[in-house]
């Protein structure tokens, strides 16, 4: 398999450089290039077109959040993980509903920084309890009467995925293989035109498919 091509977007040199030291220890990253703002990384993203970018939040002359919806607009098949020293749930929940995949907060272990960074690379992260709740609270009783263009089954995994579960526990409920999971997921996301599982919750909500 390629190695998944990675640009580093963040203003601090030490911390790209840090970056750069963990994922080069894994065979299944590469790293293409390294951008200083927002600006930057929307430049580099259409020379260099990553598969994933690592986009610090705060950053001078455009943050991250500007370019994360700048990209996603443009590029929307390029996957953005959010980079944060905390894990202050209002920015990252802003990013999120821009389409950015997830975030990883700087000061986890390497190991686990990868781990992690594989997951979002295959689109297999579940949602985390704090990024539900803040859904919740988004979408209290929003109903929308739209017709929906989901097959059953494909509703089905739907409110799976905006129960917060992960592509290995919607394969064991409702019976069927991962990679007929991940296959419900590429055409939801592609019917919807969402980018990622935050973004199918919040449809789920506003929909009413779940309470």
């Amino acid at each position: 398999m390629q190695p998944f091509r990675i640009l580093i977007v963040d203003d601090h040199a030490h911390a790209r450089e840090a970056i750069r030291e963990i994922l080069e220890e894994y065979d299944d990253f590469l790293i293409v290039g390294e951008g200083k703002n927002g600006e930057e990384a929307i430049k580099l993203t259409e020379e260099l077109m990553p598969d994933i970018i690592l986009m610090d939040i705060q950053m001078p002359v455009m943050d991250g959040l500007e370019a994360t919806k700048r990209i996603k607009l443009k590029f929307p098949y390029v996957k953005i993980v959010m980079i944060t020293v905390s894990d202050d749930i209002t920015d990252l929940f802003d990013a999120l509903k821009k389409g950015a995949q997830g975030y990883l907060v700087k000061n986890l272990h390497s190991d686990a920084w990868c781990e992690h960074l594989r997951a979002f690379a295959i689109d297999e992260v579940p949602m985390s309890k704090e990024i539900a709740f803040q859904i919740l609270k988004e979408f209290p009783q929003n109903k929308a009467n739209e017709k929906i263009p989901l097959s059953s089954r494909e509703i089905e995994v739907l409110q799976l995925v905006a129960k917060g579960m992960s592509n290995r526990e919607i394969s064991e409920a409702l019976f069927i293989s991962e990679h007929t999971v991940k296959s419900h997921l590429k055409n939801i996301l592609s019917k919807l035109h969402l980018d990622n599982r935050v973004q199918l919750t919040s449809y789920a909500y506003q929909q009413g498919l779940v309470k």
